[in-house]
């Protein structure tokens, strides 16, 4: 039994491991401080090759899971395979990305093994006990909260993407490779995958860009959105919003930014026409350098912002966009 090991479920998808597994692999070794074992769980068919990567993050051990009925995540055989060697090792922390797949296998480990689990978390901490202090955001996303789970093994947790940055990949550093047995029968499997159908992906995610500008309700109308796109078609970047311009159908959910939305964490982050309530920014806080937009001098996102611009966001944003085409025509 290894009461003290920090296990990180290292997702993968085609055989690519996810980003947020590397991100959690950093984390877990930073809060071990070389006090504790980090373990990263490794499932899937053809994935072997992605422990290198695992250990240039930082995991000590990768116990891997290799077999054909993984190729696809599935609840029930991916459970199957965890729950014995998570009865087995005993781990004290086990974290897991809050993605869709994460989402839907950590509650129910958590429930076979029963034992807590908090969901969408922000930030992660071990207390002078050892207890991992868990931060999410709580009532409508008005309050941050902590949240131990003190009587009950393992202390379980999903960690949104892109909260904790990546770790810098040692490649000289090795691992120990434990490979797990895997007793599965496809035909046992009730739920087949019949057909993968790729959706079609812009150019830049959401995610993954360096440059966003996001707007909120104050630009007013599903027409002035096109004032972003323009600034952000100039910068190299992908627009996004805050949850009233969803709802009221002025842009896709998939460009939702925030506490029920997508986190983000670009170079650069303009906030237009937004207030800067918890709820959205708990999804741009780790951004390089916010530059906020609003007519209200005393509107929250001037807190978190590097740079403030107080006016109307349909005068500033023609002006700002005119401005850096002339530095473009420049090669600026």
């Amino acid at each position: 039994m290894a009461e003290e090991e920090i296990w990180v479920f290292a997702e993968q998808r085609d055989g690519r491991l996810q980003r947020v597994a590397l991100e959690l692999v950093g984390k877990a070794r930073a809060m071990a401080g070389g006090s504790r074992p980090v373990v990263a769980v490794l499932l899937g068919s053809g994935v072997e090759g992605l422990a290198g990567d695992l250990f240039a993050a930082g995991a000590e051990e990768v116990l891997l899971a290799d077999h054909p009925v993984l190729k696809f995540y599935r609840t029930r055989p991916y459970a199957d395979v965890l729950v014995p060697v998570l009865q087995e090792r005993q781990p004290d922390i086990v974290l897991f990305g809050a993605t869709a797949l994460g989402r839907d296998l950590a509650p129910r480990l958590a429930a076979r093994l029963g034992t807590g689990l908090t969901a969408d978390c922000l930030d992660l901490a071990l207390d002078p006990q050892g207890l991992l202090v868990q931060t999410k955001p709580s009532y409508g996303g008005n309050v941050l909260v902590h949240i131990t789970i003190p009587r009950h093994r393992p202390q379980m947790t999903t960690v949104r993407p892109r909260v904790f940055p990546l770790p810098p990949l040692e490649r000289a550093r090795q691992g120990k490779l434990t490979r797990l047995t895997v007793d599965l029968v496809e035909d046992q499997i009730p739920l087949k995958v019949l057909e993968v159908v790729p959706l079609p992906q812009p150019a830049v995610r959401l995610e993954d860009a360096a440059v966003v500008v996001a707007g909120g309700r104050g630009m007013g109308s599903k027409e002035n959105f096109q004032l972003l796109e323009e600034l952000a078609r100039v910068l190299g970047g992908v627009v996004g919003a805050t949850r009233p311009p969803v709802d009221e159908g002025w842009i896709g959910a998939d460009r939702q930014i925030g506490q029920s939305g997508k986190t983000v964490a670009p170079r650069l982050y303009i906030a237009c026409g937004l207030s800067g309530v918890v709820q959205h920014t708990v999804g741009m806080q780790k951004a390089d350098v916010v530059v906020a937009i609003n007519k209200d001098p005393h509107a929250p996102i001037f807190d978190l912002a590097t740079y403030g611009i107080v006016g109307d966001v349909k005068d500033i944003l023609p002006a700002l966009t005119a401005r850096f085409r002339e530095f473009k025509a420049k090669g600026a």
